[in-house]
């Protein structure tokens, strides 16, 4: 699914399970440097972004934020000098839906 950046989050009702293992490898193929994280017993989409300082990071943490906003979809973001890392996942379903891989292409995309 190569198009994942064009699409956009469906509202979930809480009853969506996460994303089946061999659908989750297939679609993660498609995403660049992004990782399964298992963090308190939920699976995550992590990826760390590297910026030259502080005001970098800020301004991309930013955008992060107007994107989350825009498709409704919010992710846990850690502004660090130099480093922004953005975990996607979904909370109604307890770990990684279609939202989260679409919110993650569009996140490479800023």
């Amino acid at each position: 699914m190569t198009d994942l950046h064009n699409r956009h989050c469906v509202a979930c009702s809480g009853a969506e399970a996460p994303m089946a293992e061999d659908e989750l490898q297939r679609q993660l193929q498609y995403l660049n440097g992004w990782n399964i994280v298992e963090d308190g017993g939920t699976r995550k989409l992590v990826k760390v972004f590297t910026f030259s300082d502080f005001n970098k990071a800020i301004g991309f943490s930013v955008e992060v934020g107007k994107l989350a906003e825009s498709e409704g979809h919010h992710p846990a973001i850690l502004t660090e000098w130099g480093k922004v890392t953005v975990s996607w996942w979904t909370h109604a379903s307890g770990g990684i839906h279609l939202n989260d891989l679409i919110m993650a292409s569009k996140t490479d995309r800023l």
